[in-house]
């Protein structure tokens, strides 16, 4: 059917300046192909450049990117009907879900007689922006229309990926969150806390890894570290070093042997050999006085005993971080912890902090254990004192913290009593396993 060509007038060439462009593809079946659109003076804003199609296949070959929207004339298919009967699908409406299909991203305008309004606003339903009428069309109201057509699409495009963002971001959430641990302390007399803040924007998930696990024979095993690196895949490998450090502990190995197989790990699955991670492990002994300490190019733990200070552990004999040298040695520090203590294991998130009045200078682990001994002065621990270093920590800094920061704490008691291994058999410990140069006498 063919369309009406509105008049076109001549433009000024002073009117043709500082013009937007928009591309119409026109899908109609005139033989004559005479479908023009007038170019409207700059003051109105665009120009409108029209391509013409005969049919979908020449539709097809014309659909290019720079294409901004497309006018569809439903009578293309000749006939009322696809198939026949009351309920059949009009043939425009067939042509117009093709078009949607194969043009997702453009506008479309569909083009019907004045009669035919249903046909119109189905054609919007479907999918299309708008209908015109062919009786009522003229350049002005087409440029219009193209112009509201296009505008619409976009918004309708942003508000879908937007849609699609928070759905994608929800999902995100949902599994960072299922991938956090959970501490399996069952059965144990040991207080345990942590705090943990990634340091990517609106990620749950970080860096920083942790984990608390108790074996069968009472022994407590905790491990906290870092994968150098701020973003998802350097996070995906903190998860998969956590979760092969739970099953490498709970199936025996301890110490030197099981950092020496998570380095394997980790030398599998990074992407590149500048990835390191560091890592800080300990082994309390099922009556709570005692730990093994290993240190893999991590800080050493802060502990605080029943009246006194905190202060570190000692860190001279730790070994460099996992990944960096292929044959390393990690040896295992004996530790005594004394009847009451509290034992915090951090990344070094929380230490690198800027502090002072020019933010040059870091917090650093002094600063950090003067600030743990005056909140623990204040009365404050477990959950309470966490939360204060954190938000101390922050307050320093001048704003949220750049690295992902990790914090876990354990406590023990002084009414605790001593706690009663059980008959299973006790997994390997680094003691056992480790030569006797590696053995240190506790402190």
């Amino acid at each position: 059917m063919p369309v009406p060509v509105p008049q076109q007038r001549a433009v000024p060439a002073a009117e043709t300046t500082h013009v937007a462009h928009l591309t119409l593809l026109v899908i109609e079946d005139d033989p004559a192909g005479t479908f023009t659109v007038p170019e409207l003076p700059a003051a109105a804003g665009t120009r409108v450049r029209v391509r013409t199609a005969r049919n979908l296949t020449e539709a097809g070959r014309l659909l290019t990117d720079d294409v901004d929207c497309i006018l569809l004339d439903l009578a293309l298919a000749g006939s009322e009907t696809r198939t026949g009967g009351q309920d059949a699908e009009p043939d425009g409406l067939a042509t117009l879900k093709h078009v949607l299909r194969i043009a997702p991203r453009h506008a479309v305008l569909a083009l019907t007689a004045e009669d035919d309004a249903e046909l119109a606003a189905e054609a919007v339903r479907v999918g299309a922006q708008d209908y015109l009428f062919r009786g009522e069309l003229d350049g002005r109201l087409l440029t219009r229309a193209i112009r509201y057509a296009v505008e619409r699409k976009r918004a309708d495009i942003a508000q879908h990926q937007l849609t699609e963002s928070k759905l994608r971001a929800q999902e995100n959430a949902r599994l960072e969150r299922g991938l956090l641990p959970t501490p399996l302390l069952q059965g144990s007399n040991l207080r345990f806390a942590a705090r943990y803040r990634p340091g990517r924007s609106r990620a749950l998930l970080g860096g920083d890894f942790y984990d608390t696990v108790r074996t069968p024979d009472g022994t407590v095993h905790a491990m906290i570290g870092d994968v150098c690196g701020h973003g998802p895949d350097e996070a995906a490998l903190g998860v998969e070093l956590r979760i092969a450090w739970r099953a490498l502990t709970l199936a025996g190995l301890c110490g030197d042997e099981l950092l020496s197989t998570l380095q394997q790990v980790l030398e599998h699955e990074r992407e590149s050999e500048e990835i390191f991670a560091t890592l800080c492990t300990v082994d309390i002994t099922p009556d709570g006085r005692r730990a093994g300490l290993c240190l893999a190019g991590h800080p050493a733990p802060l502990i605080a005993r029943h009246g006194r200070p905190a202060r570190l552990l000692p860190y001279e004999e730790g070994g460099p971080a996992l990944g960096l040298l292929p044959r390393a040695r990690w040896p295992r520090l004996q530790v005594e912890l004394g009847a009451a203590w509290s034992l915090m294991m951090y990344t070094d998130g929380l230490i690198e902090g800027r502090v002072g009045p020019t933010g040059t200078q870091r917090l650093g682990q002094d600063g950090m254990v003067e600030m743990i001994n005056r909140q623990l002065t204040e009365g404050l621990s477990g959950e309470a004192l966490l939360d204060a270093a954190v938000t101390e920590v922050r307050e320093l800094n001048g704003g949220e913290l750049t690295d992902d920061v990790a914090v876990l704490l354990l406590d023990r008691d002084r009414s605790v009593g001593r706690t009663r291994s059980t008959s299973l058999p006790r997994p390997r410990t680094a003691a056992a396993a480790a030569p006797a140069s590696a053995q240190r006498p506790p402190l």
